[in-house]
């Protein structure tokens, strides 16, 4: 199966960074979204999550707040 992982992003989040960079290291590739250019990803990560603060990621439907890279990778190989 492909790994589907969605990564929301500010532009000062420096663990928003090191969350891309882990992804790109381990070469699973993602879709960012940047809520600082997108206001109604933001609202709509707040109504889906309860939580505004990033970085958030989706991975296979299923959400992780912060970078957890045990958790991201627990989810890629479920």
């Amino acid at each position: 199966m492909k790994n589907q992982i969605t990564v929301y992003t500010t532009n000062t989040c420096p663990y928003c960074l090191m969350l891309k960079n882990f992804l790109n290291e381990q070469g699973l590739p993602f879709e960012e979204i940047n809520l600082q250019n997108d206001a109604g990803a933001a609202q709509k990560l707040i109504k889906t999550t309860g939580q505004l603060g990033v970085p958030q990621a989706e991975v296979n439907g299923e959400w992780v707040l912060g970078f957890d890279r045990n958790k991201i990778l627990e989810l890629i190989h479920k």
